[in-house]
């Protein structure tokens, strides 16, 4: 599936993935997580992970486990079940209604920039805005006293999982578009 394609599936025209972010390094410096290899797209690698278990039910919900699946590249960065149930009581099942569809489709969408992203390359950066497929920019900068890297006020909190078509970074929030 082309990027282009993978715009359409996901609701929004795709712009650069990062703006002044450099192409991935073979940084070792030990602020870095080591990226660990997994077989299978996207979904396949967070399903086997065992704690995306909402976010999956809600790329489901919002009919975008096939644009996940695509061809990509792209960046996921992956709320934890932890990360949801940090929401306030009845949010996720909100957002989970059929109703509100659209909704959580933004809230996902917010989630995701086209293009591979390593932690590298916003290590390399400092800091850098990300545009989604959401439409919405997420503010993607590293810290060197906690040696950590963020997106908006969400740690991440293990970087570079592989998939077949992108990253994921498992953060410790969900992002909420404004």
């Amino acid at each position: 599936m082309s990027r282009t394609t993978l715009a359409a599936r996901m609701g929004g025209a795709l712009a650069a993935a990062m703006v002044a972010i450099a192409p991935a390094s073979a940084d070792s410096s030990k602020h870095q997580v080591a990226a660990h290899h997994a077989a299978g797209d996207i979904v396949d690698v967070a399903a086997k992970a065992g704690t995306f278990k909402t976010l999956i039910a809600a790329a489901k919900a919002a009919g975008l486990v096939g644009a996940l699946k695509g061809k990509g590249p792209i960046t996921l960065f992956a709320p934890t079940d932890a990360a949801f149930a940090k929401l306030p009581k009845g949010t996720v099942a909100m957002l989970l209604k059929p109703e509100n569809k659209a909704k959580l489709q933004a809230i996902l969408k917010y989630h995701v920039v086209a293009g591979k992203v390593p932690s590298s390359a916003i290590v390399k950066a400092g800091t850098a805005n990300a545009m989604t497929l959401q439409g919405k920019t997420v503010r993607a900068m590293y810290d060197p006293k906690s040696k950590s890297v963020f997106v908006n006020r969400a740690r991440v909190i293990k970087a570079n999982v592989k998939a077949s078509n992108g990253l994921i970074h498992v953060i410790d929030r969900v992002l909420m578009p404004k």
